[in-house]
């Protein structure tokens, strides 16, 4: 691609919508999302805060300078910036909305799977509707960070996300996580961002039935108090 979508610059940090099927960094045929800003911003450095896998697509914030790096990764060591998501699944979740706690494992092939135990846990909360053409949408709020949380959080309720291969979803046109939202605040100022997903046929957010969810509006949902304490 020769442009990537920005959300929002200032000196400190830039947000951008990452197109999904690209990765952070360069692989054998195709240039990464961070030399393509350094290119397109004309900078000679960025740095990586956060990461969104490959197959995500949506919010991904980077830094300007050293200071402001370190600053924003300590904000999400500390959990002081929200995150969202949307996924779309459609499989009928073992429930409709709640927590999803347990420890990760790898198991083959860079793949993890969800265990029943809680020594150093992922840990997420999700709210769920049908969108119709027997699919369904996840509102997705994960309180850490781990490798493919959200994509075994999923898996682990029943409903593996659409086009999914590797955690086993249904075939389709890409794989349907989306890290919708962020929201913050960073010296005296707060920030809340958002994208809708720019690809993907059930992606589309068109119908009556979706814009009238209040998942469209994750911050507003009524996300229940964890019960436990965050490791």
């Amino acid at each position: 691609m020769n442009v990537v979508p920005i959300v929002f610059e200032n000196d400190d940090l830039v947000i951008v919508n990452k197109p999904e099927g690209i990765a952070v960094q360069n692989e054998q045929l195709q240039a990464g999302i961070l030399p393509l800003l350094l290119r397109q911003l004309q900078l000679d450095k960025l740095w990586l805060v956060h990461r969104l896998d490959k197959v995500t697509s949506g919010l991904l914030m980077l830094a300007k300078n050293a200071d402001a790096a370190a600053r924003l990764s300590q904000y999400f060591a500390e959990r002081r910036i929200q995150k969202y998501y949307f996924a779309i699944s459609d499989k009928k979740p073992k429930k409709k909305q709640g927590a999803v706690v347990g420890d990760m494992h790898k198991i083959r092939d860079g793949k993890w799977a969800l265990k029943p135990t809680t020594e150093q846990p992922a840990i997420g909360q999700f709210f769920s509707a049908s969108i119709g053409d027997n699919v369904r949408l996840f509102a997705i709020k994960p309180y850490t960070g781990k490798t493919h949380q959200i994509r075994v959080m999923l898996k682990s309720l029943g409903s593996p996300i659409l086009g999914d291969a590797s955690y086993g979803g249904s075939s389709s046109d890409r794989t349907y996580l989306h890290a919708f939202g962020l929201e913050f605040e960073d010296q005296g100022q707060h920030f809340r961002f958002h994208c809708l997903p720019s690809s993907g046929q059930h992606f589309t957010f068109s119908s009556a039935v979706v814009n009238n969810s209040p998942l469209l509006s994750p911050w507003d949902l009524a996300w229940p108090r964890l019960k436990m304490k965050l490791p």
